[in-house]
């Protein structure tokens, strides 16, 4: 069986890694690319130092072109961004999607009050898949199919796996990505349930750095105490 070449660095080798359980999902092609794991995520420093496929860059503020434009030009990998679709929705939530597109954006995402008629407007105005927030199984999931969402992000918490089957059986061949939560088990879940991909949130940098100080603080005082 051959294995897979690895190489690292003395300086890269600290890096936000998705789980394992992940590379079962089938995975959504996008331009030609196999995506799998989405890290759900704006700070630039982690976008950088992760082993995702892509990025879910959405946050709970107006969506600025700014912030899109930064983490476009930050990031190493296929970033969806997020343009709204909640207060700011409309004319100029498109306005934002074209935006993020002319910057090199490869999907964008729209919040779960996103009404459909946006959506028929969107899909007619951009050349990348649109994307859609679901968090519950009683949205107008026909209606969403029919405006011509392309992927179905799902974030339902533990109705998470069962949002993903009543999505599937309404059709069976529409892109979903979901939610895997923070164990093994329900990422499991969601892939069996119909996801075609994950996403993950990281750790913060507070918790990150957590770590690493306790392990500065640990060999500090190996030294005082060897001295």
């Amino acid at each position: 069986m051959n294995t897979t070449p690895t190489f690292t660095s003395r300086l890269r080798n600290n890096v936000v890694l998705v789980p394992d359980e992940i590379k079962s999902c089938s995975g959504i092609r996008i331009f030609g690319q196999i995506l799998k794991s989405f890290l759900f995520s704006t700070d630039v420093a982690i976008i950088r130092n992760t082993n995702a496929d892509a990025i879910i860059a959405v946050y709970p503020f107006t969506p600025q072109p700014i912030i899109s434009h930064s983490l476009i030009l930050a990031a190493d990998k296929p970033i969806f961004c997020g343009v709204g679709g909640g207060i700011t929705t409309g004319d100029r939530a498109i306005a934002l999607a074209v935006d993020a597109e002319f910057q090199g954006a490869i999907g964008v995402v729209l919040n779960k009050p996103t009404p459909n008629e946006v959506i028929k407007k969107l899909k007619d105005k951009i050349d990348i898949p649109v994307v859609i927030t679901v968090v519950s199984e009683h949205e107008d999931l026909k209606g969403r199919i029919a405006a011509g969402v392309d992927i179905m992000n799902v974030s339902g918490a533990d109705r998470t796996s069962h949002i993903i089957r009543k999505i599937r059986d309404l059709h069976s061949d529409i892109a979903i990505i979901a939610t895997g939560g923070k164990t093994e088990d329900t990422i499991r879940f969601a892939i069996e349930a119909g996801a075609n991909a994950i996403s993950y949130t990281p750790p913060t940098p507070a918790e990150l750095f957590k770590e690493i100080m306790v392990k500065y603080r640990t060999a500090q005082l190996k030294r005082v105490f060897s001295e």
